[in-house]
């Protein structure tokens, strides 16, 4: 099957709790979210384009000369943000759209293109993301760490913050695990590709309680019946900044790309 045209859409919010004015913060000299759209034009993507709440963040892609999108401030989610642009851009419901967040500056090209292919290959697929093996019981037991368990297809059945699966005897107290008895564990890896006419979709299903509880928008399709493809890689470069404590990490991944 010859793979399909797709978008790249980079979700930049201004603000933030935790790292007021994140997407323009300098890495290594260039503006984080600069970093971010060189990620996407790696990738195959026949179009990359930036969904953004300020002007700063317009006046920065413009000189660089990428295609951007004002949209509205209150969008809950990424997710949110790019259902705008795709409703306002007039996209094709069957077209494929890659939501490649503004903070994930290390992000592979060739995972940008396996997402796009995978929900491609999955026609019972509403969206895809990936995930990889977990290797210590500290991330495991992160609650920073998304896990993620799927089905035989490779479908997610749940995404939680908590330790998952989790092992019962050591829930009761009766066995202590460590990085080599830790149950397999499956990270999610942040990224997602969409079907158009389901992301119009998306954006007028109601938030639920699960999402709220771990605050993961992606229960809100889940709950709704919406299926996620998950594949699996071996590994990942990406890493998101969520604070400035992340900066100097990665600008050490991003010296290494």
């Amino acid at each position: 099957m010859q793979n399909q045209p797709y978008t790249i859409v980079i979700p930049a919010r201004y603000e933030s709790s935790r790292f007021p004015g994140k997407p323009l913060h300098l890495l290594n000299g260039v503006p984080m979210l600069l970093h971010t759209a060189q990620r996407a034009a790696e990738s195959e993507a026949d179009s990359v384009v930036v969904a953004t709440d300020d002007e700063r963040i317009i006046a920065v892609c413009n000189e660089a000369g990428l295609d951007v999108e004002m949209t509205r401030k209150d969008h809950p989610s990424g997710t949110d943000r790019i259902a705008e642009v795709a409703a306002r851009r007039g996209w094709d419901a069957g077209r494929i759209i890659v939501g490649l967040q503004g903070d994930e500056p290390a992000t592979s090209a060739d995972h940008l293109n396996a997402l796009a292919n995978n929900l491609q290959l999955h026609s019972d697929a509403d969206m895809a993301t990936l995930c990889m093996q977990l290797q210590s019981l500290v991330d495991y037991e992160d609650p920073n760490r998304v896990k993620v368990v799927r089905d035989h297809r490779d479908m997610a059945l749940y995404f939680s913050r908590a330790s998952l699966p989790a092992q019962r005897d050591s829930l009761l107290g009766n066995i202590t695990i460590d990085d080599s008895t830790m149950p397999a564990s499956w990270l999610h890896i942040g990224l997602y590709a969409y079907r158009c006419g389901y992301l119009l979709k998306y954006q007028n299903l109601e938030p639920c309680a699960l999402e709220r509880e771990e605050n993961l928008e992606q229960l809100r399709v889940l709950y709704h019946g919406g299926r996620i493809h998950v594949g699996s890689v071996e590994s990942s470069p990406s890493r998101g900044v969520d604070s400035p404590a992340d900066v100097p990490i990665l600008e050490a991944v991003l010296r290494n790309l």
